[in-house]
């Protein structure tokens, strides 16, 4: 018996190679008379941006940029970007760049109008409806926050992620452009690929899933596996730009309507304390919170692994051979295991007691209490 549930869809998608070229379009629909384009100093050196500007500069509308997003977006950033806006008074905000510049813009939004400090609006049934109009515009496949309505902040006093979530912060239009990703370094390219797997994985197993985030969560799987490696070894091909571009999108919607798992808990804690990149953090920890699911989770495991290619009829062999391959994969591409970010096991206790505190913590397919996260954590360190 399926259970009730509801299912938003607040963005519309623009979608396609090219697509940049709707922008001003889009920006005319909302009636921009004065836009911020939220980026970081990456983006904001690259020729995309003054693609963005041309095109700005022809329909007119004024605009500035806020550079000064740093990765896992601080509390800092966003307040200080929400000032900015104020000064400027900018009424449109076109974010920019990977899931950070996203991510903050939607903090962004809701601090311009409603003031105060961004941890203030920690949780949900906090923001009100009244927050600047954003649109999207991601230049990496893997984070999907161009389609989500939540956005994660860092607070750099207690050094810990924390979750803002409401319809209001979500986007008006997303534009996607495959072209955007076609100069993504490989090991960036990586990392965001695997992230967007762990939020095809986690929003097709969550325990408040529901029918159609599992089918874009397993659709997500396939695009994303059958893509990846190409993409990581020949970054210009832009098929398998647009197959990562598609399975990030597809993600993005299915955990947004669902959620993540334990695997974000345990990645968010590691950015809260070494600042480290976001997808590698759920590449390192992925494989291993699936083996602790396992019990809980076989027969979708199993289907996972079939998504991406393995050939088994028994689901519990199937589902192993799955995180087997996840594995084989992320070698495959690049990445790195867990000591590479510096972590230092004296933290792994503060760790494991800042992913048990984590608002995805519940959604896991198993359990976890503070020691089973520490045991993985350990266990991750000693495979490396």
């Amino acid at each position: 018996m399926i259970q009730s549930f509801h299912f938003l869809l607040p963005t519309k998608i623009r979608y396609g190679a090219g697509m940049l070229r709707v922008l001003g379009e889009e920006l005319r629909l909302l009636n921009a008379k004065k836009v911020m384009i939220i980026t970081d100093k990456g983006v904001a050196g690259t020729g995309m941006i003054k693609a963005a500007a041309d095109i700005l500069n022809k329909e007119g509308i004024p605009f500035i940029i806020y550079d000064e997003i740093e990765a896992n977006p601080k509390d800092y950033n966003v307040e200080a970007c929400a000032e900015k806006v104020r000064e400027e008074a900018a009424d449109t905000l076109v974010a920019f760049g990977g899931g950070s510049p996203i991510d903050a813009a939607k903090a962004v939004a809701v601090l311009a109008r409603q003031g105060g400090r961004i941890r203030n609006y920690q949780g949900t049934g906090k923001i009100k409806d009244d927050c600047l109009p954003i649109l999207t515009i991601p230049t990496t496949a893997g984070t999907g926050s161009e389609v989500t309505f939540s956005s994660v902040i860092t607070d750099t006093t207690e050094r810990f992620k924390f979750t803002i979530k409401s319809t209001a912060i979500a986007a008006k239009t997303a534009i996607l452009d495959p072209e955007l990703t076609l100069t993504v370094p490989p090991l960036t390219t990586a990392a965001t690929g695997i992230d967007a797997l762990t939020h095809a994985i986690e929003g097709y197993t969550a325990r408040c899933t529901e029918p159609i985030a599992e089918a874009l969560g397993l659709y997500a799987v396939e695009f994303i596996a059958k893509n990846i490696a190409e993409a990581v070894r020949n970054g210009e091909n832009l098929e398998a730009r647009n197959g990562m571009m598609m399975g990030s999108l597809l993600a993005g919607l299915s955990f947004s309507h669902a959620d993540v798992a334990s695997v974000h808990c345990m990645a968010e804690a590691l950015g809260s304390m070494y600042d480290a990149p976001h997808g590698m953090c759920n590449a390192i920890l992925l494989p291993y919170v699936m083996e602790y699911n396992l019990p809980a989770a076989e027969y979708k495991y199993a289907r996972v692994a079939r998504a991406m290619g393995v050939e088994e009829a028994d689901d519990g062999k199937a589902a192993i051979k799955g995180i087997e391959h996840i594995k084989e994969l992320t070698r495959e591409i690049g990445l790195p295991g867990i000591r590479s970010l510096g972590v230092n096991p004296e933290d792994f206790e503060r760790l494991a007691e800042m992913s048990v505190r984590n608002g995805s913590n519940a959604s896991n397919p198993r359990e976890m209490k503070k020691e089973d996260y520490l045991a993985l954590f350990q266990k991750a360190y000693e495979s490396a």
